[in-house]
């Protein structure tokens, strides 16, 4: 797997600077690039003291989620616990597997490798669950049409349409909150997100396995108690939030080596 830019990238490359917390999930507190922050936060006094199978507590950056988003455990086990260094890796151990990832910079791109050690036939999704912190005027770049499966509230099958208009949705714009939050699954290996003079691009590859991009796009319609407002826009390794409700082919698979590895390249473009 070779490190590139996203096709389409225009403008001056910035280099990218990325900060993480192993001691909470190994989760991205910090991706920079220019003077610019890309990651929302949110005050949630939970997430330091969360255990494993805790209902997830949303403060923001970049979660590591597997071995599945929805269902259980929530937003996966991994971002629950503890990581720790081993040379140049971050190794996390889960009940049922090990998660390795290796993040480094690659002319100014950041480049997350990463490896699951399972059981051979070991069924996940694994998500690089980045909020970020957008204007109402950023728009979601794909190149379409795209195979889309939307979801319309959390509990329902999904709606499969063409990227960016599914069900009279338009999931490529942002705009001001209006109450609403749905989820969508885009069947494409890479993403731009376009906000003023600056593009934030993301892809992920695979050999073999299913990759996505997953959006979750909250404008004010979550929680229904206390709802805020929260942009996600997350490479995946599968094609479903719950990888119990997962068709044949719609989950990664770890192969007879016992090991699954994929790639997360992150690039910022400025515009001249």
């Amino acid at each position: 797997m070779n490190a590139t830019a996203s096709p389409g990238e225009r403008g001056i490359r910035l280099p990218v600077s990325v900060v993480t917390d192993p001691q909470r999930g190994g989760r991205w507190t910090s991706l920079t690039a220019g003077g610019r922050e890309w990651l929302w936060h949110r005050d949630e006094p939970r997430r330091a003291r969360v255990r494993p199978g805790d209902a997830f507590a949303d403060a923001g950056g970049l979660e590591e989620c597997v071995p599945t988003v929805r269902g259980l455990p929530d937003h996966g086990d991994a971002w629950s616990r503890r990581w720790r260094r081993d040379g140049d890796l971050d190794v996390v151990d889960c009940p049922d597997f090990r998660l390795t990832r290796r993040i480094r910079d690659d002319a100014g791109a950041a480049v997350a490798d990463y490896t699951l050690t399972a059981e051979p036939g070991y069924r996940f999704v694994w998500a690089a669950h980045a909020l970020l912190d957008l204007s109402p005027a950023a728009r979601i770049g794909i190149e379409g049409p795209a195979v889309t499966r939307l979801h319309p509230d959390e509990g329902a099958r999904w709606v499969t349409g063409a990227w960016p208009r599914v069900d009279g949705i338009a999931l490529d714009r942002l705009g001001p909150d209006d109450g609403t939050a749905v989820g969508a699954v885009v069947l494409t290996p890479r993403v731009a997100v376009h906000d003023g003079s600056d593009t934030l691009h993301m892809s992920v590859e695979a050999d073999g396995p299913p990759v996505s991009v997953a959006l979750w796009r909250n404008l004010g319609g979550f929680p229904q108690d206390a709802p805020y407002r929260s942009v996600g826009v997350e490479p995946m390794l599968g094609r479903v939030f719950d990888r119990t409700a997962a068709d044949d082919g719609d989950t990664a698979v770890v192969p007879a080596s016992g090991e699954a590895a994929w790639r997360l390249t992150v690039t910022v473009t400025r515009r001249h």
